[in-house]
């Protein structure tokens, strides 16, 4: 099976983003997101 290595985040509800995040933080997934969600990622580590 092939490693996930980047993911790209976009989502309108916010709920439940920043665990998500932080589990895909765990298996050294690289994060990008757009505007508003990249501003929540930040804000929360």
């Amino acid at each position: 099976m092939a490693k996930i290595r980047r993911a790209l985040i976009s989502v309108t509800d916010k709920a439940g983003i920043v665990e998500f995040a932080q589990g895909l933080k765990k298996f050294r997934v690289e994060i990008l997101s757009t505007g508003g969600t990249a501003a929540v990622l930040r804000q929360n580590g």
